[in-house]
């Protein structure tokens, strides 16, 4: 099993439309992500010293291949109309790779 965490900014006229929208996610994009092998994945929403929201996300991938899981699931028509939805109301960290949209924490401490 793998721990992923990843962290993006949220735009603060998004934020009831985003916690909206994650009160209900679709059936398919959840079947999706258990396809993918994703796991016990959660989002919280923070807002920080600087003004700003993020949003915290965390799962546990228990497949065997993780770049083509996440290309699956990129790939997968369902899931590219509910990030029209999503996508709007975030904006990627200053910092994020080229092509990214959330960027990946490093993780620097697990009680097991």
């Amino acid at each position: 099993m793998e721990r992923h965490a990843w962290v993006i900014r949220l735009h603060a006229d998004q934020v009831e439309e985003y916690v909206r929208l994650h009160a209900a996610v679709w059936p398919g994009v959840l079947q999706r992500l258990r396809d993918c092998h994703v796991t016990n994945y959660s989002i919280f929403l923070r807002r920080l010293d600087d003004g700003e929201h993020y949003l915290f996300s965390y799962f546990e991938y228990v497949g065997q291949d993780f770049i083509a899981d996440m290309a699956a699931m990129a790939a997968d028509a369902e899931t590219q109309r509910w990030w029209t939805f999503c996508q709007p109301c975030q904006q990627p960290l200053r910092d994020a790779a080229p092509g990214t949209w959330w960027s990946p924490l490093r993780e620097v401490f697990h009680l097991d």
